[in-house]
C-alpha cells in the first residue's frame, strides 16, 4: 500500500504557520508523507533549518511576494490570494499526481474555503483544520445558521446577553470583533461564512480543531451535524510530550535574534517575572503603550516585554527607565520564555496561540483582548477555564495604568484569587500533555485521522 500523502495548506499569517507546520511534524511521525504549502513569502521567512525531515515545501504566489504591508488594500489580498493560489495549488496537485506522488488528503488552514473547492475539482478528500478555540468555530457556526440578525442588532448594547446551544449565555464583549458592524475586518465574514457551506456539503462532516477534549467538551459536542476533532495542543514536542526534545521552535521563529533574554530571566528569582507581548499583528496607540508601561514600572517587579519593531518604539517616552527595571526585545522564543521558572504572568492579547501556549505552560494570565477571536479567548480564560483576569477598557478604549496594575496583583499577588489561578494554569497544563501523550485523547483523534487517510491509498 502506497504511503499516506497529505497537502497542507496554511493562511500566510504566522497565527496560522505555528500550529500547521506543528501539525505537519505529527502527521509525519505517524507515517504520512506532507507537502506544505503557503505564500512564497512566509515560506521565505519559516526556519526550514529547523522543521522536520520529510517535510516538503510547495510555494504560491499571493500577489505580494514581498509581504503584505501596513495600508495595503486587505480585501484586495484576499481576492488575489484566492485567485493566484488557486491557479498554483491546481498545478502543484496536477505536477505531484504526473510524478506518481498524487495526494491523499488536503488539510487546509482558516481563511482559506477555495481550497476546500480546488481540493473538490481534483477529486481529493479535504478537511478543515480549525486553528482556533471550538467555541469560536460554534458561535461562527451558529452566527450563519440563524442567530446572525439577532447578534448584529443587538451587539453594540454592552448589556446585550445570547445563549447558542452548547455554550455559555456570552455579552457583547465575548464575541468576536467581526460582528460589530464597523469593525475594520468585514473581510473574515464571507469567508467564514462561504467555509461553513462548504463544510455542510460533506458527507458526515469533519472538522480539526487545535483543542483537546477535556478543554471544550460541551463546545466540541455542541453542533450535532458536525463531528469536531480535538487534535491539540499543536505546539513543540520539547514543551508538551517531550517525546522529541529537539523540537523546541515552530520552524517559523522569524528572527535570528540573540537569545540574551534567557540569560536574564535566569537571573531573577521563581515566578517575578511578568511576560508582555501583544502577537506579530496588533499594534498599539502610543497612549496605550505608555500606560502599560507605567504599569509595569509602579509594579515594582521585573518584566520581559516584546516590543516589535513596527509597533513604533517612539511611542514609549520612558525607554531608559523601562530597560534599566526590565528589558525590551523586538522578539523572543513564546514557548521558551514561557516554559521559564522566573516567569510569574503573561500579559497577553489572547491570541488562539498565546493563549494555548500559556495554558500548556502552565502560566497565569492578563488578558488584554484587542479584536478578532481574542475577546471569545478572553472570556474563556476569565471564567471557563479560571486562569486569568481580564482587564477593563475605558470608555476612550484605553487600559489605564492603575486596572493594568490591579489585574497584575490579582495574579502575582498571594491572594486567594490569584492562588486560584495559579492551581487552575498547573491543573490544565497537566491536562494538556495527558492529551497529547499515547493514549491521550488528541493523539488517539489524530492516529484515528491518519487511518482514515491511509484508507484512501487503498
Amino acid at each position: 500500500m502506497a504511503k499516506p500523502h497529505v497537502l497542507l495548506v496554511t493562511f500566510p499569517g504566522q497565527g496560522h504557520i505555528n500550529p500547521t507546520l506543528q501539525f505537519a511534524k505529527r502527521l509525519i511521525t505517524n507515517g504520512v508523507s506532507v507537502t506544505y504549502a503557503t505564500s512564497k513569502f512566509a515560506v521565505r521567512r519559516i526556519n526550514t533549518a529547523s522543521v522536520t525531515d520529510g517535510l516538503s515545501f510547495a510555494t504560491f504566489s499571493d500577489g505580494y511576494d514581498d509581504g503584505i504591508k501596513p495600508g495595503d488594500d486587505i480585501h484586495h489580498y484576499m481576492a488575489e490570494l484566492k485567485r493566484l493560489g488557486s491557479e498554483t495549488l491546481s498545478e502543484v496537485i496536477l505536477a505531484s499526481a504526473n510524478e506518481g506522488k498524487r495526494f491523499t488528503y488536503i488539510v487546509y488552514s482558516v481563511l482559506l474555503p477555495w481550497v476546500g473547492k480546488v481540493a473538490a475539482a481534483a477529486e481529493i478528500p479535504s478537511i478543515l483544520l480549525w486553528n482556533q478555540p471550538a467555541t469560536l468555530f460554534d458561535i461562527f457556526y451558529y452566527y450563519f445558521d440563524g442567530y446572525g440578525d439577532f447578534i448584529r442588532n443587538n451587539v453594540n448594547d454592552p448589556s446585550f446577553l445570547v445563549k447558542l446551544p452548547g455554550l455559555p449565555a456570552l455579552a457583547s464583549r465575548d464575541l468576536p470583533s467581526f460582528f460589530i458592524p464597523s469593525n475594520q475586518h468585514a473581510f473574515a465574514l464571507p469567508l467564514l461564512e462561504e467555509q461553513m457551506k462548504i463544510i455542510d456539503q460533506q458527507t458526515q462532516p469533519k472538522v480539526l480543531i487545535n483543542t483537546f477534549d477535556a478543554l471544550e467538551p460541551e463546545a466540541l459536542k455542541a453542533i450535532d451535524k458536525y463531528n469536531l476533532v480535538g487534535i491539540g495542543p499543536l505546539i513543540p514536542s520539547a514543551f508538551l510530550d517531550g517525546k522529541d526534545p529537539s523540537d523546541t521552535s515552530f520552524g517559523g521563529d522569524l528572527f535570528n535574534s540573540s537569545k540574551d533574554y534567557i540569560q536574564w530571566l535566569n537571573s531573577k528569582p521563581k515566578s517575578s517575572v511578568i511576560y508582555v507581548s501583544f502577537g506579530s499583528i496588533s499594534v498599539l496607540s502610543k497612549t496605550q503603550m505608555e500606560e502599560i508601561a507605567r504599569a509595569l514600572l509602579n509594579s515594582g517587579r521585573p518584566f520581559l516585554w516584546v516590543v516589535r519593531e513596527n509597533q513604533g518604539e517612539d511611542k514609549l517616552s520612558s525607554r531608559e527607565e523601562l530597560e534599566w527595571k526590565g528589558k525590551i526585545v523586538p522578539w523572543c522564543s513564546q514557548v521558551e520564555v514561557l516554559a521559564h521558572p522566573s516567569v510569574g504572568c503573561f500579559v497577553t492579547h489572547c491570541g488562539w496561540n498565546s493563549t494555548f501556549e500559556s495554558l500548556t505552560s502552565g502560566m497565569p494570565l492578563v488578558a488584554f483582548p484587542q479584536w478578532a477571536d481574542q475577546w471569545t479567548n478572553a472570556k474563556l480564560i476569565e471564567d471557563a477555564w479560571k486562569i486569568g483576569v481580564r482587564v477593563s477598557f475605558n470608555e476612550g478604549g484605553i487600559v489605564e495604568a492603575d486596572e493594568i496594575k490591579r489585574c497584575l496583583e490579582l495574579v502575582m499577588g498571594g491572594g486567594e484569587r490569584g492562588s486560584e489561578m495559579r492551581s487552575n494554569a498547573k491543573k490544565w497544563k497537566e491536562l494538556a500533555r495527558e492529551a497529547a501523550k499515547d493514549g491521550g485523547s488528541s493523539n488517539k483523534n489524530i492516529k484515528n485521522f491518519v487511518d482514515e487517510i491511509a484508507k484512501h491509498c487503498q
